[in-house]
């Protein structure tokens, strides 16, 4: 059996992570994904010119694992100016790292978001996330991240126009519900790095993998209906394999494998064309309000103008945790309460729904779960590891490691 390929199921980044490690490592994969692409969540569309990533997502230059498994130069990518501009009453606040913007330290001093002792809490936690390896922040205490902002003495406005659109957004958890150790990690990474796009789109990311992989390794439209540890069923034939992989998103993996159920996040996003940008920012706009729906907008156009066609500017509005209802109307009726009736004349280009945008990550989160079963079979994914890029490839690398490990 040991000459028969490693079975892959999902090509997702999980997924490539894992066959891109194990062939580099010279033992033979068989990837099947049952979409029509690669990328599992993390995939792009071209639609009339435009790029559109499948719900707002962007990349943290500062994840190791990035650094890693991919050839960061190849990705061509363009950043976003660190911060966010905050919108409210009429107008936007650009509230910035002045560690790393200098001259955003008057605007996010004066910005309407908290008082002067909530920003000088802000500097406070990013000194002190920033003393602290990752892997330590992960094995903190853990409670939800609205208590653990209200126990480090930030007022209810700061959270709610501030901490609730911009960590609401990154985890999809508007509510800040999720676990405290990803906050903590999310907010170093923000630190450390950038937050970015490739310049073709996220899909880069997926696509740079795949192109590790030798021709027939990666088979698509080929749905997995049931896995043991030696074999998979597709379309009614069994497959031997050498080692068995699930490497699908949380519920599909426990459906395959009969493990718990995994909670989901969704999302989800509209986006829009325009003859006009509604600003020049290259920041990440924030409802200030605290209201919604929208939590953030991003102007892909003024970050990397390869994502419209000359002369065009592409809006994507991001709603966490709404997937119900038209949502291209509940984001057009907020946008033109921030800039006015030229939003009427917007483009609707496409609506994203995504039942399963990322895991939940409830305290006490812990991450880092098993990837070699009892069974023999194998598991990796954003959800045996952290809800992130990172989390993904480094899942897909330790299990793949557990594997080659198996065989030896």
């Amino acid at each position: 059996m040991n000459d028969a390929p490693v079975a892959i199921v999902g090509a997702g980044l999980a997924g490539l992570a894992c066959a891109t490690t194990l062939h580099d490592a010279g033992i033979p994969v068989q990837v099947f994904e049952a979409s029509s692409g690669v990328g599992g969540r993390v995939r792009s569309d071209v639609v009339d010119g435009f790029t559109l990533d499948r719900g707002f997502q962007v990349a943290l230059t500062a994840y190791p694992e990035m650094h890693r498994q991919l050839d960061m130069e190849a990705l061509d990518l363009r950043a976003f100016d660190p911060g966010a501009l905050v919108w409210r009453d009429g107008k936007g606040a650009e509230v910035s790292d002045p560690f790393r913007k200098p001259t955003s330290l008057l605007s996010t001093t004066f910005a309407p978001i908290g008082n002067v002792l909530d920003k000088a809490r802000i500097a406070w936690l990013r000194a002190k996330l920033r003393r602290v390896h990752p892997v330590k922040l992960l094995q903190s205490e853990d409670v939800s991240t609205a208590e653990a902002l209200r126990a480090g003495g930030f007022s209810d406005t700061m959270i709610r126009r501030f901490f609730r659109p911009l960590v609401g957004g990154i985890q999809l958890d508007p509510d800040l519900q999720d676990s405290r150790r990803m906050f903590d990690v999310i907010f170093r990474m923000l630190a450390d790095g950038d937050s970015a796009v490739p310049a073709s789109g996220m899909r880069a990311i997926p696509d740079q993998l795949a192109a590790r992989l030798p021709d027939g390794a990666i088979r698509l439209d080929a749905r997995v209906e049931s896995a043991t540890a030696s074999s998979v069923r597709v379309d009614g034939v069994d497959i031997d394999a050498s080692a068995v992989v699930i490497a699908t998103e949380g519920p599909a993996a426990s459906a395959l494998l009969g493990l718990p159920t995994v909670g989901s996040k969704s999302a989800g996003c509209v986006y829009f064309a325009a003859d006009e940008a509604p600003s020049d920012t290259k920041c990440v706009v924030l409802d200030g309000t605290g209201d919604g729906p929208v939590l953030n907008v991003a102007i892909m156009s003024n970050v990397a103008p390869s994502y419209a066609p000359t002369g065009k500017h592409l809006i994507t509005a991001a709603l966490p945790a709404m997937i119900d209802g038209d949502l291209e109307e509940l984001a057009r009726t907020q946008l033109r309460s921030w800039w006015g009736p030229q939003v009427d004349g917007w483009q609707h280009l496409a609506t994203y729904r995504i039942a399963h945008g990322q895991p939940s990550q409830s305290p006490p989160f812990s991450p880092k779960q098993a990837v070699a079963l009892d069974d023999g079979r194998f598991v990796c994914g954003d959800h045996r590891d952290t809800a992130s890029i990172q989390g993904a490839l480094y899942s897909g690398r330790r299990c793949a490691e557990a594997v080659r490990n198996a065989r030896t």
